[in-house]
């Protein structure tokens, strides 16, 4: 079964983030978008060249109403002191939640139990919690911020739309369908 429409189940974490040490929960998702990027391991390789590229947009995703959310299974701690040390991750600015319990892996669906490690996996989260977009990558296939931006926004516009859908390569400020029987056969 599909986490897609499903609500974001009640959590409990600590975050790293702006170098502080911050609660965070499934009550601090409702009333805006959200993205969760889970990841497997800080000090790795993919890892901090994706985190990079969301810290290269995060502004963009703030003008979205968006929050962004970095999950590993690695302690807040850890994540510290991932962000002193490499120049790339020492851009973030969301929050780097740590999940060393796995709690949140295992919500999200995305935990390799015999590793103790997480897929790849990206979430869109709208503001009432319920999670509107789930991919999941191999470790070894890093994601691009700009696609996830495009599907937030599409995301965006379809919730304010509820009678269009956004086709394949849809951008902001294109065309979108409107699904009726005239239309069927005739794309």
């Amino acid at each position: 079964m599909s986490l897609v429409n499903t609500q974001v189940k009640p959590f409990k974490a600590t975050a790293y983030h702006n170098g502080k040490f911050v609660p965070v929960s499934d009550a601090d998702l409702k009333g805006k978008w959200s993205v969760f990027v889970f990841y497997p391991a800080d000090f790795t390789f993919v890892c901090p060249t994706e985190l990079e590229d969301l810290a290269n947009k995060y502004e963009e995703f703030k003008k979205l109403g968006v929050e962004v959310y970095g999950v590993s299974t690695d302690t807040h701690f850890t994540h510290k002191a991932w962000h002193d040390t490499s120049p790339a991750i020492g851009k973030v600015q969301y929050p780097l939640v740590g999940d060393p319990t796995a709690t949140l892996a295992r919500n999200f669906e995305v935990l390799i139990e015999e590793e103790g490690l997480a897929l790849r996996g990206t979430f869109v989260i709208n503001p009432e919690g319920l999670i509107k977009l789930v991919e999941v990558n191999d470790n070894g296939i890093g994601r691009n911020a700009d696609e996830l931006l495009r599907k937030v926004r599409a995301a965006q516009y379809i919730a304010a739309h509820p009678n269009e859908v956004c086709p394949a390569k849809w951008e902001e400020g294109g065309e979108t369908l409107k699904p009726s029987l005239d239309l069927v056969g005739k794309i």
